[in-house]
């Protein structure tokens, strides 16, 4: 057991100072134990090096640990994290004790939470950022965070489809819902995602995942993205079928009406979305400085085994790191300034990339506001080696991009010069894009306000 050094609100559990707050080391991470978390009369946690309550594999994620003790299963509480650790605190009427999750444990709770009934949270272990992360700007990078985003939904969704007894799969990305970057994660912080299951169609997993970064030197906290992504499991004998998600319970049935509506909201859009996949960008010869032409480029990259899952097919955070590379490296070239992800529009994954496949990723941009850029982007396959067929468009989505002076603060943004009708037509829908949204975020803004 290790103290905090200096300050005295911090003590030792061993010692027998339940109040205050103390750093404990376990085989896992630090776990940060709170005054209301544990109860002065009861022991605060298993014993010093002792492993938590463990379940099979095969059922994390969907069976409550049981608490030490007890032979039933552990009743609800609510749960924060600390360094990728859960620390549960559970109710006055069960005994009282506090658990530690190790990363990539998950929890079911009964009663309570998003998903209603059956809640299904899963915290993956905290990463600290380091200079490799960065982006031109000294933040990290967004398309770390995506990826960081995607890993945690592949992880628990996989998870929740495996948990009955049946094939097994492997939940594959279908889509990811708008995402905003609400605030940048510095360099040297800790990033803790956290993935919670919040509705299943017959054929899909909805999943809402959370990113929050953490000074570690001050202790400060702050949410930084929220996302909301689409699996659907797939067999890991044949990878072309799609298996049946195991249901979840709600509390009301509100909340079950609410899933369904974005679930046909979203295959709504993925429909629309498929016809505009027959469009193909190519280069402008000597084009001129704030065109369409001027910024858009592409990018070819070969899928190797370390990008793919153990289908064989590639990772959803891969692919959308590369599209926001490649995007953010257009937005430069229009601005030539700094610039940071602001938002991410759906991104719909329309077919999967096989290992050994080629795929471009091209792209260019539709709109530009007084502060802001946005770029849509398609990733294309050719996959050659095992089944050579036509080349496909495997992805697409809309990113947007802000400029940023060397201090950090907004610049205004070069206005986009349109040429032909095609980009005048994308530009205006891209105006609509813009403005749903600020419409949205300002209503978002009035109903805090009035709470």
């Amino acid at each position: 057991m290790i103290c905090h050094p200096g300050r005295s609100r911090y003590c030792c559990r061993e010692a027998g100072l339940s109040g205050g707050m103390c750093l404990a080391r376990s085989p896992f991470a630090a776990v940060r134990w709170r005054r209301d978390a544990v109860p002065a009369e009861q022991p605060a946690a298993p014993g010093r090096g002792a492993m938590p309550p463990s379940t099979p594999s095969g059922n994390l994620g969907r069976v409550p640990l049981p608490l030490p003790g007890n032979s039933g299963p552990a009743r609800a509480g609510s749960a924060s994290d600390v360094a990728g650790i859960s620390v549960v605190r559970w109710p006055s009427s069960s005994s009282g004790r506090a658990i530690a999750v190790p990363p990539g444990g998950c929890t079911g709770t009964q009663a309570g939470g998003m998903a209603g009934g059956c809640e299904l949270a899963c915290p993956s272990p905290g990463r600290i950022m380091r200079p490799d992360d960065a982006n031109v700007a000294g933040n990290v990078h967004g398309g770390t965070i995506l990826k960081m985003i995607e890993e945690a939904g592949a992880i628990i969704s996989t998870r929740h489809c495996n948990s009955q007894a049946g094939e097994p799969c492997v939940a594959a990305l279908a889509r990811v819902e708008r995402t905003d970057f609400l605030s940048p994660v510095c360099i040297g912080e800790v990033a803790n995602v956290s993935a919670e299951i919040t509705y299943t169609s017959r054929h899909s997993v909805e999943v809402q995942v959370n990113v929050m970064s953490e000074n570690i030197l001050t202790g400060a906290k702050k949410v930084t993205n929220k996302a909301t992504l689409w699996y659907v499991p797939l067999s890991l004998k044949n990878v072309n079928k799609v298996l049946e998600v195991p249901p979840i319970q709600y509390t009301r049935k509100e909340q079950e009406d609410e899933g369904k509506k974005r679930y046909e909201e979203q295959k709504l859009d993925r429909l629309e979305t498929k016809q505009r996949n027959g469009d193909l960008i190519f280069p402008v010869i000597n084009p001129e400085p704030h065109t369409v032409g001027y910024s858009q480029s592409s990018l070819i990259h070969l899928v190797g085994p370390s990008d793919c899952t153990l289908l064989g097919f590639v990772h959803g955070g891969v692919t959308m790191k590369l599209m926001d590379e490649c995007a953010g490296m257009w937005a430069a070239r229009h601005c030539k300034t700094n610039i940071v992800t602001a938002s991410v529009d759906a991104i719909n994954f329309h077919e999967k990339i096989k290992k050994g496949s080629v795929i471009t990723i091209s792209g260019r941009m539709t709109f530009t506001s007084n502060k802001s850029m946005e770029i849509e982007v398609f990733v294309d396959a050719d996959p050659f080696v095992d089944e050579p067929r036509e080349r496909y468009r495997a992805v697409s989505a809309f990113f947007t991009y802000v400029s940023l002076s060397k201090e950090g603060k907004p610049l205004p943004v070069p206005q986009l010069l349109t040429e032909t009708e095609d980009e005048k037509r994308r530009f205006e829908e891209g105006k609509g894009r813009y403005l749903q949204t600020k419409a949205k975020r300002q209503a978002q803004m009035q109903q805090a306000a009035q709470q």
